[in-house]
């Protein structure tokens, strides 16, 4: 059965967005009184039937629940400099969200050859993806943030906070340090990777300097082996 994203249920009685009305009704050409699927992006599934067959502003009528999962007991937070190449962002985000991950936020730092960032397309391929991996929780994407305002707002009272580089000194393996069942961020710098300011000021703050492995990874595949780890760690 077609799967749809509705964040917005309040009653029996819903609308779809511009952008899954026109997918349900010009694309699918679903009509009146068919059945759909529904995930809200907070754990919960539904069945609906179309009532109004608008291909700009799609309403539907919720029938039953088929399931409200309930959040896992560990989240993954993943802090990534964007890529020059946007299609290798993409890549990690789309990924990620397939394996599970909770909050993306793009930094800025100081060697980041993108400092612009437009979101609108990337919450689209994480909707799509979050339906093509059956995820029923919307992962979080923050706007583009300062890599010290983002050091600044992260509790590392509350959560496992890590930075990992590439430099010659000494890292544990994120494997090694993290503890499974706690909440984690990682960050993850850009093509040339953190400047030594930056890594200072990061342990500094409370964060633990790690390793993702032997080799030198590229920033979207250091991402995307961070997010695998701490979801392996927590199986």
């Amino acid at each position: 059965m077609n799967l749809f994203y509705c964040p917005d249920i309040p009653g029996n009685e819903a609308l779809l967005s511009n952008d899954e009305s026109f997918h349900c009704i010009r694309v699918l050409r679903l009509g009146k009184g068919d059945m759909v699927q529904v995930i809200d992006g907070k754990g919960g599934w539904f069945n609906a039937m179309i009532t109004h067959p608008d291909a700009r502003n799609c309403k539907i009528m919720r029938m039953d629940t088929i399931r409200q999962q309930s959040p896992r007991g560990f989240t993954v937070h993943i802090a990534i400099a964007p890529t020059k190449n946007i299609d290798r962002l993409e890549w990690f985000i789309e990924k990620a969200v397939e394996i599970g991950i909770d909050t993306i936020t793009p930094l800025l730092c100081d060697r980041s050859e993108r400092r612009v960032l437009k979101t609108e397309r990337i919450h689209r391929l994480i909707i799509a993806t979050m339906k093509q991996a059956l995820v029923p929780f919307k992962p979080v994407l923050k706007e583009l943030t300062d890599f010290r305002s983002f050091i600044a707002s992260v509790r590392v009272n509350e959560t496992s906070a890590y930075i990992a580089h590439c430099m010659n000194e000494e890292r544990m393996k994120l494997s090694g340090i993290y503890q499974p069942g706690n909440n984690a961020v990682v960050l993850i710098g850009p093509e040339g990777d953190f400047t030594p300011s930056e890594i200072q000021h990061a342990v500094e703050k409370g964060f633990s300097a790690v390793s993702l492995g032997p080799n030198r990874l590229r920033t979207e595949t250091a991402g995307l082996v961070a997010c695998q780890t701490l979801n392996l760690l927590n199986e």
